[in-house]
This record gives C-alpha cells, structure tokens and sequence, in this order.
C-alpha cells in the first residue's frame, strides 16, 4: 500500500515538473487571454466530459465567485451543468453537438472557450472548437498524451504530456487554479483595485 501512494506521487510531481518546465509562458499566456476577453467585456465558456467536465464546472465557479481574493464575479459558463439541454440535443441531434450547439448559441465574438480533454479527441469538445473558431471565439485546450486532434484546434495549447488520465487531470486541475491567479493578479491586484 505504502509503494502505492509513494510511486503515484512521485509520479505525480515528476510530470507536473515536467509540465511546468516547458509550459511556464503558456500558462502565463492563457491567463493573459482570459483576462483581457473580461476586461473587453466577454465571458469564458468551459466544457469537457467526465472528470474532465467537473474541472470545468470548478474553474467557471471559481470566477463567478472568488477564487482567494474578495473581488467582483467574473463571467464563466460551464457549458456542462444543464441536464435538460445536455440530454434535450444529445437525444435530438447527437452527443457530439451537445457544447457546439451551446457555444453557437451563448458564445460570441471575443469570448474564450476553454476546452478540456484527457485524450485531445473527444469528438464533442472538438465540434465545439470548430464552433468557437467559426464564430470568433478565441479557445485555449487543455489536453494530455500527444495533444490529439485539438493539438492543432486551438490558439493556446497547455498539453500534459503522460498517458495517465490521473495525472493530466491532476495537472488540469492545478493548471486552471494558477490561471484563476494569475487573472486575479492581472485584473484586481496588478492594476491595485483589490
């Protein structure tokens, strides 16, 4: 049991070490992104399935309350919370349009779609990209392994390179709580309003 916890964190930290070390300035870029789509008036619209839809529920709910700061609510919409038009186009049309259907209809030019996929091929979150791309809506992905097909998909790519589902969603999870941060930092403590 003991061999167990230590061999999975160490795994742990050697690809958030891994991550960090080449993916500093994307990061950084990111929250720039997302920071100056708030500032314009946008909002940031986040999808994934799974695991994957839980961390993008956490960060929207991270804007739209605080995240460590007491600061104003910031526009996030995690575009995995309603059952009635997740289930309502999934049994209509197909699963695949379920947030493509969503960005075309609550997204517009200058948001940000954050897009979230262990694998970088979910067929869903990747008609969705397509979506946001067509309409002028900027995307930043969060994916693992080699980047998948949303490798070549969106503006900003922040890939864990691991092919442990564990670990790249460990690193999302991390990934996504630094740019809360970071937007915070830029919006309300660099600029001395909080």
């Amino acid at each position: 049991m003991k061999d167990i916890i230590i061999n999975s964190y160490k795994e742990s930290l050697k690809v958030k070490e891994l991550f960090f070390k080449k993916n500093v300035d994307l990061v950084s870029f990111a929250a720039e992104t997302i920071a100056d789509v708030f500032t314009s008036g946008g909002k940031l619209l986040t999808i994934g399935n799974g695991g994957s839809a839980a961390d993008a529920q956490h960060i929207a709910a991270e804007f739209v309350n605080r995240f460590v700061i007491e600061r104003p609510p910031l526009p996030a919409i995690a575009l995995t919370t309603d059952t009635s038009i997740l289930t309502c186009i999934g049994n209509d049309y197909s699963f695949d349009q379920i947030f493509s259907k969503q960005v075309k209809a609550l997204g517009r030019e200058g948001d940000v779609l954050l897009a979230i996929s262990t694998s970088g091929n979910s067929s869903n979150v990747l008609k969705a990209l397509k979506t946001a791309t067509d309409n002028g809506i900027k995307t930043i992905g969060l994916t693992g392994r080699d980047g998948g097909r949303m490798a070549k998909k969106v503006d900003v790519l922040l890939n864990v390179e691991s092919d442990t589902t564990a670990r790249i969603q460990e690193i999302h999870i991390t990934v996504c709580h630094i740019i809360c941060e970071l937007v915070d930092h830029i919006l309300f403590q660099q600029a001395g309003r909080y």
